[in-house]
């Protein structure tokens, strides 16, 4: 065992640092032990957070069952819904990178030994797990749990289905007391938003990838359960601190290999590409674009989970969890089931027992929903360094589609436009400088994929963006296209009713647009001006790489 903690517990030249802890109430026993960082989301604005207080103080529990000395210490997070649609979306995506921050400098500045991530949405997981990478002390995650599905007029239903119910009322399918009751109805309680979004993808990726508990995925936020994976975090964290074994032991290439499997066969948000690209990188882990589409040929879609179809968390933590859908992975040799896991056990061993309780929810292997991934990267003249778009919830007459662009250079222009029923069937709306640099902060585009789906255009339109979209978008929504449009991508050169061309099975996305042309217009381009002046996001656009590299900083 690495004594991290003897920088500022041991000899008598730590003496003014112990005298800080005794200030705190410390006892010298506590501090003879190894210190665990207990790092937690914790807030009163994000429904995921609201209850890792709680949480947070089981995992406390059981470090000291297990001899060590836990201290919490706190991370920001960004709620992506309440952010949606106006300027704090900019600030979700670069929130992860500060939150890696975070986790680096309390964990090097105190001198902790091992360290139990407590996140539950978004950015905050991959945030969280990227700084741990880079400390490489040993480390475990516990999220705080999906939502329970609420439900209205008899139907489970989650965020996604407020957000669609907004377009509906614009195209006056939905009428005041209707929207209220969408409103009121779904998001019942604390957690994560009960679908494939993007926190609940991060979250049973993390297991996937062998650095959290089973279960912790897609155990309830509301069930006891959850509260007893939190103690047992704590207790493992010991074990794992006691045989020296650090997070980058448990997050290779295979294991990342593991985890994108199961992003394809869960058919996780988009998003997930972007974080899994970032904390690769964290961990020093060759992965590429190409990589992830040579996965999605050979990986079956297993689940239809919202927004791609009815089922929600509940229904996957039900039917077996994670263990049940890489069972179905390791029987068609999809994964690597010798790797080691933060349960002491290799993921055959976590898996020996799993079953498939709901082939409804989980398709068995022999029976996907399709034979290639839920995520699908998609190359051509407007995406030359790539775009992804979560394919599982693209409705299949969407699969191939040509139409004429409409051309938006923000988010708000595209949607001032959806709701003022401006956008014909067949069309492609294109939504630009929105990407990392751009943006800047590569803002989701939940409203505009939302409101064609509650006027029910999804089916007819496509939606092509240098941004993202949110785990809880459907449809023909294609993001990341790199190069953005801010650093002289073709998707800055489309004009106004140039047809394109989609064929998501392909992989391919081009513009029916010669080279000359495309060169023509490039030489008229006038400069990009940085749509922020001042401030963090300032800092952050002239930083930030290419989504094709994760959008990390460099």
């Amino acid at each position: 065992m690495k004594n991290h903690s003897a920088n500022v517990t041991n000899g008598p030249q730590r003496a003014p640092n112990r005298s800080l802890f005794y200030a705190m109430g410390y006892t010298k026993e506590e501090l003879e032990r190894p210190l665990i960082g207990v790092i937690s989301a914790y807030s009163e604005v994000v429904p995921g957070h609201i209850h890792l207080d709680k949480l947070a103080e089981a995992v406390k529990a059981g470090v000291r069952m297990a001899g060590g000395t836990p201290i919490l210490v706190p991370s920001i997070g960004v709620c992506d819904g309440i952010a949606m649609g106006h300027i704090g979306m900019k600030y979700s995506l670069p929130s992860r990178e500060l939150i890696a921050d975070s986790v680096e400098t309390m964990a090097a500045g105190h001198g902790f030994d091992g360290l139990v991530l407590v996140p539950n949405c978004d950015k905050i997981v991959p945030g969280m797990i990227m700084g741990a990478a880079r400390m490489n002390l040993p480390a475990i995650v516990i999220s705080g749990g999906p939502m329970m599905a609420g439900n209205v007029d008899g139907e489970e239903v989650s965020l996604s289905k407020i957000f669609e119910a907004v377009g509906a009322h614009k195209a006056g399918l939905l009428d005041d007391d209707g929207l209220l009751e969408f409103e009121q109805g779904c998001c019942p309680g604390c957690g994560s938003c009960s679908g494939m979004y993007t926190a609940n993808s991060m979250n049973c990726l993390a297991e996937a990838l062998g650095i959290a508990l089973p279960g912790n995925g897609t155990v309830p936020a509301v069930q006891a359960k959850r509260t007893v994976l939190a103690k047992q975090a704590g207790l493992q964290i010991m074990q794992l601190v006691k045989q020296d074994i650090k997070i980058r032991d448990i997050l290779t290439e295979k294991a990342i290999g593991n985890a994108m499997a199961c992003d394809m066969a869960l058919g996780c948000s988009s998003n997930s590409v972007l974080h899994l690209l970032a904390i690769a990188h964290e961990a020093g882990v060759p992965l590429t674009l190409e990589d992830i589409n040579a996965l999605s040929a050979q990986i079956p879609n297993l689940c239809h989970l919202a927004p791609a179809g009815p089922a929600h968390m509940q229904d996957l933590n039900a039917a077996g969890g994670i263990p049940a859908v890489m069972a179905q992975l390791a029987k068609a040799g999809k994964i690597d089931t010798t790797l080691p896991t933060v349960t002491g056990k290799t993921v055959a061993e976590n898996i020996a027992n799993a079953k498939n309780k709901n082939p409804e929810v989980i398709r068995p292997i022999e029976n996907p929903f399709s034979a290639t991934g839920g995520i699908a990267v998609l190359w051509g003249n407007i995406a030359q360094q790539g775009s992804v778009v979560k394919q599982s919830a693209v409705a299949p007459e969407m699969l191939v589609h040509t139409g004429p662009a409409r051309v938006f250079n923000s988010e708000d222009e595209a949607i001032a436009a959806i709701y003022n029923k401006q956008i014909n069937p067949g069309d492609v709306v294109v939504i630009r400088y929105e990407g990392p640099t751009g943006g800047p902060g590569m803002r989701e585009m939940l409203n505009p994929t939302s409101a064609l789906a509650g006027m029910q255009l999804d089916k007819q339109v496509a939606l092509l963006t240098d941004g993202r979209f949110s785990g809880a978008s459907r449809g023909a929504s294609i993001g990341h296209i790199s190069p953005e449009a801010a650093k002289g991508g073709a998707i800055g050169l489309l004009q106004e009713g140039d047809m394109i061309e989609i064929d998501i099975p392909a992989g391919k996305l081009n513009a029916k647009v010669s080279e000359e042309e495309f060169a023509a217009r490039r030489a008229k381009q006038p400069a990009f001006v940085p749509k922020v002046a001042s401030g963090w996001l300032n800092r952050y656009a002239r930083l930030v790489q290419g989504a094709e590299k994760g959008a990390v900083l460099e």
